[in-house]
């Protein structure tokens, strides 16, 4: 999984509630195929929740999309959700003060539809065989 593939999953953690949700239903029943990665995203998902830098950005365009990724993530409560998935899986994690600038793209996320009707980075590759 390159750097693209990564982030791209660890937007749709982060701000794509069918995603976080087939993970930690994953991770309870034992299923997640690579622990390490799945525990990497989880963290890289948690920092994409932190405040917005100031510089360094790809653009303003991608700047604004995060903060509204962000600000719809908070009604659901997903920061907590990740907090208590790292917990559980005894990872410690103390998240940077900002977004690292280079995670600040302009990416999308899967359309939200109906159940299982999402594929995703993830999806392919993390399921179990």
């Amino acid at each position: 999984m390159n750097a693209r593939d990564k982030l791209q999953a660890a937007y749709e953690l982060a701000f794509f509630p069918p995603r976080l949700h087939k993970t930690w239903t994953n991770i309870r029943r034992n299923e997640t195929v690579n622990p390490e990665i799945t525990g990497e995203l989880l963290k890289m998902a948690l920092a994409l929740h932190q405040a917005l830098p100031e510089y360094g950005y790809a653009s303003h365009r991608a700047l604004k999309r995060l903060a509204l990724y962000q600000a719809n993530a908070r009604l659901l409560g997903t920061v907590s959700f990740l907090k208590n998935i790292l917990s559980y899986l005894g990872e410690e994690f103390t998240p940077p003060a900002t977004v690292p600038p280079q995670w600040v793209r302009d990416i999308g996320l899967p359309e939200f539809r109906g159940q299982d009707n999402h594929s995703s980075l993830l999806t392919r590759h993390f399921q179990p065989c």
